[in-house]
Parts: structure tokens; sequence; C-alpha cells
């Protein structure tokens, strides 16, 4: 199988199938990324994401860093998003939720109760929290690379984890009578079993 370091250098040399095959190895990564934040706009987000990242692929370091650049550039997409569509509401993501920015119900189709709850319970995190936890569970991103990606020591990314996982289980606790993992071991297997019903 062809690298992402291998497409982008083909893509920059002027090879459109490289750069096509270069977003359809990563439109699943998008649609996740976006499906419990941004709901009916995930499309439309990703085009722009994409779009961002035709127009700056030479700015790009090396193909080993695409998914960390093409997640930099999503999350920068959502935030502009919501800074747009609420510009009432300060924009701090380390305190406001999509559940608070867009208060329906997650657009995530889930048949049993148990993972509606922890789909909205991720919603209600803030942020940056919900970032971390989603991309740490859904596409397996080691601390390492949670921390290059939003810029943080590595040390904060582990704090942030933990503290979304807490956080995580007490809204699990108020919206279920029962069946709350309480420990990270089947909190996490729970969570990234989630990762099928995310995709577009």
């Amino acid at each position: 199988m062809t690298s992402d370091a291998e497409l982008l250098e083909a893509w920059r040399a002027g090879d459109p199938t490289a750069g096509r095959a270069l977003f359809e190895r990563h439109i699943g990564l998008l649609s996740r990324f976006f499906r419990n934040k941004a709901g009916d706009e995930t499309e439309e987000l990703i085009q722009r994401t994409f779009l961002a990242c035709v127009e700056s692929r030479d700015r790009v370091r090396d193909g080993a860093a695409f998914r960390t650049y093409l997640l930099r550039v999503a999350r920068s997409k959502l935030y502009k998003h919501y800074a747009s569509v609420r510009p009432q509401v300060e924009l701090d993501a380390m305190s406001v939720s999509i559940a608070d920015l867009q208060p329906s119900p997650s657009v995530v189709l889930a048949q049993r109760q148990h993972d509606r709850a922890l789909l909205e319970a991720l919603r209600c995190l803030p942020l940056e929290l919900q970032l971390a936890i989603e991309l740490h569970y859904w596409e397996g991103m080691s601390t390492a690379e949670l921390a290059e990606l939003l810029e943080l020591p590595q040390g904060t990314v582990k704090t942030r984890l933990m503290r979304a996982r807490e956080r995580l289980r007490e809204a699990l606790a108020a919206a279920l009578a029962s069946g709350v993992p309480d420990d990270d071991e089947h909190l996490d297997a729970w969570a990234r079993s989630l990762r099928a019903l995310v995709v577009a």
C-alpha cells in the first residue's frame, strides 16, 4: 500500500489521482471527527477541510504527519463553524460543549439506550475533552500523537483523558440506572465499540 508520504509527494508533483487517493483514505477519519460534533453540517465541514488542505498542501511537513495536519485543519474548521453560527457564545473549548453549542440531540443513530447515552455524554464534555477522548478511542491516537495535534505537553493530554473519563462516568450515572462501567478498561472498550456508529 502506498504511504501517505508517497501520496503527498506525488500530489505535490502534480498527480491529482494521488490527492484523491489521500482524501479517500482519510474521509472516514473526518466523518468520525465531525459526526458527533457537527451533525447535519458534517459533509460541508469535510469539504471545507479538504479544500483547505488542497490550498495548503505545500505547507504539510511530511506525509507521516498528514493525518495530524488534517485533524488540525478539521479542528480549526469546527471552531470557526461554531464561532460563526453561535457568535453570542464565547468559544472556550475547555468549558463549552457541543451540547451547549448545538442543543439538539446527536444525529448519530444508536439502537441501544446505553450507546445513545454514551454518545450524548460525549457531546456534554467540554469540546477539547471530547476531541481528545474520541480521537483516542476511535482513531487509536496515542497521548504523544494527541499532544502534537493539540499542541500540548503529553502530561496535560493524559490529565485531560483522565478528566474526560471521570466526566463521562458522571454523565452516564445521571442518565442510566445501571450498566455504567466502574473501571477504565470497560469504559474504553465500550467507547471504542461506538466507532462504527459515527461513520457517515
